[in-house]
């Protein structure tokens, strides 16, 4: 596809850097995520940039979870494969189904919820007891609600996830006692009394349902505010500082000025007065040459006269230097 980058698989460029973003602490997020649209515009894939740009920073939870679900791809699987198995013996209210996979459900739950804690710390962010708890109820709506799962599968959750009210909490021990007693009784027997005697959902179950998912919008909403503050906070804060910045750069380069203007005056005055030095040294040498010319002049004359003397002193002292 033109404009894009194309990674291992098939998965291009794009995709690549939305995975490894939402797999990047969320301290470092925002600046990874503006370089990453940086590059993107710069090598001229719009629409790229502007997809990496809307991406939004995940809570820790989340992405922790996102990390978890990155390195470990295995156990992930799996825990998929749990989700779907538990949900579809809980449509079909298979008591023993129930029971068994509620048992894992706990185990799994704890185990990853370990692993992604310990992926954390290898990044260099320690969950606290909150953000633990957000991981535990993330990974228990994967494993009871469709959705949630397919969210978590694509790994760049935003937010911890709530797993819905109805579901399970894990205890299935009562669900098939009533025929316990008829334990060779088929499978299939089994099944199909549990199906007769099962409750059909009451208005109230599906009022709980209602409420459970205002209770989750509202979550996301909170988390999308709260992200939203703390990102225009941080915005603020790199704001002021570049504003002082600016300030004392400001500052130095005034004391600059003022320094160099001082500079300026003392050497106008400098060069002021050199002039004047070099003006009176002007004439004094003018004067100076013109008394030298007036002293060589007046040798001149001295010298003619001199001869002039001599010649008539030798004209009057007569032959052989007689005199008369």
């Amino acid at each position: 596809m033109a404009g894009k980058r194309v990674g291992p698989g098939g998965e291009t460029g794009v995709e690549q850097v939305l995975d490894e973003l939402y797999a990047t602490p969320p301290s470092d997020f925002v600046a990874r995520r503006e370089q990453e649209a940086l590059a993107a515009r710069s090598a001229g894939r719009v629409a790229d940039a502007r997809r990496i740009r809307a991406a939004r920073r995940p809570t820790q939870a989340a992405w922790a979870a996102n990390l978890l679900l990155r390195a470990r791809p295995q156990e992930s699987r799996r825990f998929l494969e749990l989700g779907q198995a538990l949900r579809e013996a809980y449509r079909t209210l298979d008591a023993d189904g129930v029971r068994e996979l509620s048992e894992q459900r706990r185990s799994i739950v704890s185990a990853l919820s370990r692993q992604a804690a310990e992926l954390a710390r290898e990044a260099g962010h320690r969950l606290s007891d909150a953000t633990r708890q957000d991981v535990d109820s993330t990974l228990r709506a994967v494993l009871a609600d469709q959705d949630a799962a397919e969210r978590w599968s694509a790994g760049r959750l935003e937010s911890a996830l709530t797993p819905p009210a109805d579901f399970p909490a894990g205890s299935a021990g009562s669900a098939g006692s009533a025929g316990s007693a008829a334990g060779e009784r088929s499978g299939r027997a089994r099944t199909e009394r549990a199906r007769v005697e099962a409750p059909r959902p009451s208005p109230r179950s599906r009022e709980q349902d209602e409420l459970a998912e205002r209770r989750r919008r509202r979550q996301e909403q909170f988390e999308a505010a709260r992200q939203a503050a703390e990102e225009a906070a941080r915005a603020l804060r790199d704001l002021r500082t570049a504003r002082a910045d600016a300030a004392s750069a400001l500052q130095q380069a005034r004391d600059r000025h003022d320094l160099a203007e001082q500079r300026r005056s003392a050497a106008e005055e400098e060069l002021r007065t050199a002039g004047e030095e070099l003006t009176r040294a002007g004439r004094e040498r003018q004067d100076a040459e013109d008394r030298l010319r007036a002293a060589g002049d007046a040798v001149k004359r001295a010298e003619r006269t001199a001869r002039d003397a001599e010649k008539q002193a030798a004209r009057l002292a007569g032959p052989a230097g007689w005199v008369y």
